[in-house]
């Protein structure tokens, strides 16, 4: 039954609407896929949290034809745009066993993950969703697909043996001019050199 489902559009940003992982499984123009990123976090935001967790799409992806089935966590919203005959609370489990795999990759992941690792994260919603499709619904299963896929990283010479889908992703992500350094209170991170994939 998992796999008949249809789903436009995979949005993750945080709170204060700036986008994390933008995924359309629908051809849009660039500049629609940005406005109806803006147009779903108004949607989503102006929810109270003791309410259901899915709405009407939005005006510009097909309105009442879909639905917006989200979950908040910290800082971070997870919003799946699906076909209006689709199960709420199968997509609601379907954004659980993702944000469960992501927050297994990357023991506890952060918003911070999403921004340097963008390549892991793309790589581990492919194990989950592929051309709108459900791939895959057990968390074990997804993560063992992504253990196997570093060990075939690091046995070939990490980065540069990188699928050439994950370094397109990166490429499409118009992240803005990144310091080189980031320091939060005592803590410094070292920002990885992104563009080798430019």
């Amino acid at each position: 039954a998992w796999r008949a489902k249809k789903i436009q559009a995979i949005l993750v940003f945080n709170n204060h609407g700036k986008p994390r992982l933008v995924r359309f499984y629908q051809r849009f123009p660039e500049e629609i896929q940005q406005q109806i990123v803006r147009e779903t976090f108004h949607l989503v935001l102006k929810r109270d949290d003791n309410i259901c967790n899915f709405l009407e799409g939005g005006s510009l992806i097909g309105g009442s034809d879909y639905k917006l089935i989200y979950r908040h966590y910290a800082t971070l919203y997870f919003v799946f745009c699906v076909d209006s005959s689709e199960s709420e609370l199968g997509i609601l489990d379907l954004i659980q066993v993702f944000v469960e795999t992501l927050d297994k990759c990357f023991e506890n992941v952060c918003e911070l993950d999403l921004i340097f690792h963008m390549d892991k994260v793309h790589y581990i919603l492919q194990e989950v969703v592929m051309g709108g499709m459900v791939l895959e619904t057990n968390m074990n299963e997804i993560v063992a697909q992504i253990e196997a896929q570093n060990r075939l990283e690091k046995s070939e010479g990490g980065l540069s043996a990188a699928p050439a889908r994950a370094v397109s992703a990166v490429k499409n992500i118009n992240l803005p001019e990144m310091p080189r350094n980031i320091n939060i209170g005592d803590l410094n991170i070292k920002v990885p050199n992104l563009s080798q994939f430019v």
